[in-house]
């Protein structure tokens, strides 16, 4: 699967915000923690740093508010990762034919640093959609509408406890991922297992949570995907999910799916 970039929501706006944020020689040493150690918490960034819990409090929220910073609970502690979308943009719009590469450099690091973390999420992507919360949640769960984004139909009556299936929209009727529906907390929180039917009888599925809230009028959709089997995973996640994402963005707020094949999108 390839990775698609994900666009923001107005783009002069976001890239002021940007300018902002790494205007500031320790807020981009922050990110450059966060580039070295992903998922620092703000006590271990504290001691990087050498400040106070609220100065880097207020340096990490010009970050999060630039979408620089994207941020995951883990019971009572806040998880910080680098998100390196707003730089990707940053670099399609100016350099982008001339340092191409160093993007190529930047996304293996993100990779590596992600791989190697242990009870820490493995996968996070942060996407903001002109829609409302009620109108993503439906997008997610009714099967209609993944088929057209997605390429399957996502089934379930998406109760906690009850099965879900990914099933083809090709009319075969085969479920490439089954799990159980984790968490359902309509229209904020889905939380999902997913394991292969046709995959090892010993694997241990992985788990996708969808966080959905409102921000600055528009809805901040995240997708943190844990316990990925290995390295391949991983990569066929982060760029399954940069697909599938971008074409759901497209299609709620333009009215119909970006011009991808995802029949064979996860």
């Amino acid at each position: 699967m390839q990775a698609f970039t994900c666009l923001t929501v107005s783009v002069q706006p976001e890239l002021d915000k940007v300018f902002k944020a790494l205007a500031d020689p320790t807020r981009r040493y922050l990110l450059d923690q966060l580039h070295e150690d992903n998922g620092l918490t703000l006590n271990e960034l504290c001691r990087r740093v050498d400040m106070t819990r609220q100065s880097a409090t207020q340096h990490l929220a010009v970050l999060e508010a630039a979408n620089l910073v994207s941020t995951v609970r883990r019971g009572r502690e806040k998880l910080h990762y680098l998100n390196p979308v707003p730089l990707h943009e940053m670099q399609e719009r100016w350099v982008g034919k001339f340092e191409r590469p160093r993007l190529h450099a930047l996304s293996a690091v993100k990779r590596r640093a992600e791989e190697n973390m242990s009870e820490k999420p493995s996968f996070v992507y942060v996407t903001y959609i002109e829609s409302t919360p009620e109108k993503v949640w439906e997008a997610l769960t009714d099967a209609d509408i993944t088929a057209l984004y997605w390429g399957h139909r996502n089934e379930s009556d998406w109760q906690e406890g009850s099965s879900w299936a990914h099933v083809r929209a090709d009319g075969s009727g085969i479920a490439d991922i089954k799990g159980e529906v984790v968490e359902s907390k309509p229209p904020k929180r889905l939380v999902t297992s997913w394991y292969d039917p046709n995959g090892p009888e010993d694997q241990v599925p992985s788990r996708a949570a969808f966080d959905i809230q409102l921000y600055q009028g528009v809805v901040r959709l995240t997708v943190t995907h844990t316990d990925l089997a290995d390295a391949k995973a991983h990569r066929d996640v982060s760029g399954g999910w940069a697909a599938v994402l971008s074409n759901l963005k497209s299609l709620l707020e333009t009215g119909k799916p970006l011009s991808l094949e995802m029949s064979k999108a996860r």
